[in-house]
């Protein structure tokens, strides 16, 4: 029997922070809600506690995340691994990618896996549509074979019908080919991997027989632009924490993104078909936030599903410009939506029905958000005649107004809840050592405090573009599988109003509206407005490259050798290339030059 239920310790883990989160969430919407005893229960009093409630209860719980995971885990077990024992095959599913970058991180990874002592095939798992780019993969394909002589152990493939998209892909590889393997490595087009790191996790495998899927947390490479760098921080730094909590939540009902992990062929295949849902996109279709999905399917027959954020080697890129991240944004928006179609669906564990929920509310809660700024006003402007009790105790005695008190008390309960966290993590990486691999305890506390600026900036503006997906969403606007931007880097000024002029329109109304309805809380949502009116300056200014001091993460002091591998191959191609194009045009290049 393959199926462990949370142990006692998870469950006690659980249901602390659970209880927190909801503990702190009715604090904040009682202390909302402070006004409605005073003058009379209002309908729109009533709605902003719920809605605070909400929104509150879902910043406690990245809090919890974050407490649960201060402290130190204790690495997993190495166990020996067995070269004689199970065949692996590393995936590689792509869809319109650069195929010199692509099929140089193969070689790199190929190359990092034989020295690793592991013996492992690649399937590079086409779905790109358009014949021509097709031709280019077929010709790095070539090139890729000839560097690593891999031919019989690293295969191309192209789907002439992309079912089911990156699902569908693997899944179609699983039922022709996986019989042939019993573990498979999943990465994405911009995923590197250490070979170290695979040994280790085929090792996890062969010792667990029950383990079906382990997830690696992924940090990220090549950031070049401040957003990028940023991004790139925030993964190396707060990520560790946030994947302990989550750990330690999960158990083994634990989770998976879709790459950078590794799979018991037998148990996908038995467990992880994913059948298109009734009806038409968004809501119907093929599953498109298919990772989730599958952890929890997994886990519904009984397998264990991990994460251990303690094993290093995983890496991948990150966007590098704030429209890059809305349009990933927009379609997670879609496939995490569509989950509420599976919330209820038979056989699965509470848990990832929690997990289906987490993922639900990630995306909701910016609309929610959202509508309560608009109630707030509107209860403001509807707002009965104040009746005052002086002699009653009032946590912000400095602020007559009711209206102020509470959005004082919303202020300080958010900065609570977002920046406490963060720093709780500088105190733990300082007390550690790990800050000396940021730049040390100075340069580690400036580059939080720059990157929670950043993420207070962005969020009023990453909050219209998911409310926008939202609506998109739930008004029956397929969004598709749009091509991921991995080369969009710099944004000029000019593009960036074409495309958030309507952003900073948005942001010009809301404060237009509020100073003619609701003067009084105009300075309030400042913070709100003014970065929405200067969304297009944003998104062009934190798109530049950065080279200056703050972000420090240990992978661009160190580069892992993977890394130094693939650039060390893609330059030998575009060298080899450049003097091809010189002997087919006779130096005449040199002669421009």
């Amino acid at each position: 029997m393959r199926f462990r239920a949370a142990d006692a310790r998870t469950r006690a883990i659980r249901t602390l922070a659970i209880g927190t989160a909801l503990l702190l969430a009715a604090l904040a919407a009682g202390l909302m809600m402070e006004a409605t005893f005073q003058d009379g229960v209002q309908t729109l009093d009533i709605l902003r506690g719920l809605l605070m409630f909400v929104t509150t209860g879902w910043l406690a719980w990245g809090a919890m995340l974050a407490v649960a995971g201060l402290w130190p885990m204790k690495a997993a077990a190495r166990p020996r691994f067995d070269p004689t024992t199970g065949r692996t095959v590393v995936l590689v599913p792509i869809c319109n990618e650069d195929p010199v970058a692509t099929f140089a991180r193969v070689a790199a990874i190929d190359a990092s896996i034989a020295q690793a002592g592991v013996t492992a095939d690649v399937a590079i798992l086409s779905d790109t549509r358009d014949d021509m780019a097709a031709l280019r993969e077929r010709e790095a394909f070539a090139r890729l074979l000839a560097v690593t002589g891999g031919q019989g152990r690293i295969f191309y493939r192209r789907r002439e019908v992309n079912t089911g998209r990156k699902a569908g892909n693997i899944e179609e590889f699983i039922r022709r080919s996986g019989a042939a393997y019993d573990y498979a490595v999943i990465l994405d087009a911009d995923s590197l991997i250490e070979g170290e790191t695979v040994r280790a996790m085929i090792a996890r495998m062969q010792a667990d027989p029950n383990l079906g899927l382990l997830q690696t947390l992924p940090r990220i490479l090549a950031a070049r632009s401040f957003l990028g760098r940023a991004l790139q921080f925030s993964a190396a730094f707060h990520s560790p924490v946030f994947t302990r909590g989550l750990a330690r939540m999960q158990g083994a009902t634990g989770p998976f993104w879709g790459h950078n992990a590794i799979v018991r062929v037998t148990a996908f295949a038995e467990s992880c078909g994913l059948p298109a849902l009734t009806g038409r996109p968004p809501f119907g279709g093929h599953i498109l936030s298919h990772d989730y999905v599958e952890a929890a399917l997994l886990a519904r027959a009984g397998w264990t599903v991990t994460v251990d954020p303690t094993l290093d080697g995983s890496y991948e890129e990150g966007p590098e410009n704030v429209l890059s991240y809305a349009k990933r944004d927009r379609r997670w928006c879609q496939g995490n939506l569509q989950h509420t179609r599976l919330l209820f669906a038979p056989g699965f564990r509470g848990w990832s029905r929690f997990v289906f929920l987490q993922g639900i509310l990630a995306y909701v809660v910016s609309a929610l958000w959202a509508l309560f700024l608009v109630v707030s006003v509107l209860a403001t402007i509807f707002a009965p005649e104040p009746n005052y009790f002086p002699d009653r105790y009032q946590l912000f005695p400095v602020f007559p107004d009711d209206r102020t008190r509470e959005i004082t008390a919303l202020f300080l309960g958010i900065v609570g809840l977002l920046i406490l966290p963060k720093l709780a993590i500088v105190a733990e990486a300082v007390m550690t050592g790990r800050a000396r691999g940021f730049g040390g305890a100075a340069r580690t506390a400036r580059s939080v405090l720059a990157e929670v600026a950043l993420t207070s900036l962005l969020a009023p503006v990453m909050m219209v573009y998911q409310t926008r997906a939202i609506l998109q969403v739930l008004s029956g606007q397929d969004g598709g599988w749009p091509a991921n931007a991995r080369a969009e880097g710099r944004i000029a000024l000019v593009a960036a109003v074409r495309a958030a002029l309507w952003v900073s329109a948005t942001g010009a109304g809301v404060l237009a509206a509020v100073w003619h309805f609701a003067p009084d809380l105009v300075l309030w949502l400042l913070p709100v407005g003014l970065p929405m009116l200067a969304a297009p300056v944003l998104i062009a200014v934190t798109s530049r490259p950065y080279e200056g001091g703050l972000f420090a993460v240990p992978d661009r002091a160190d580069p892992p050798a993977v890394f130094t591998a693939y650039l060390a191959v893609l330059d030998g191609w575009a060298a080899s290339a450049s003097a091809g194009a010189d002997a087919e045009t006779g130096g005449a290049s040199d002669v421009a030059a």
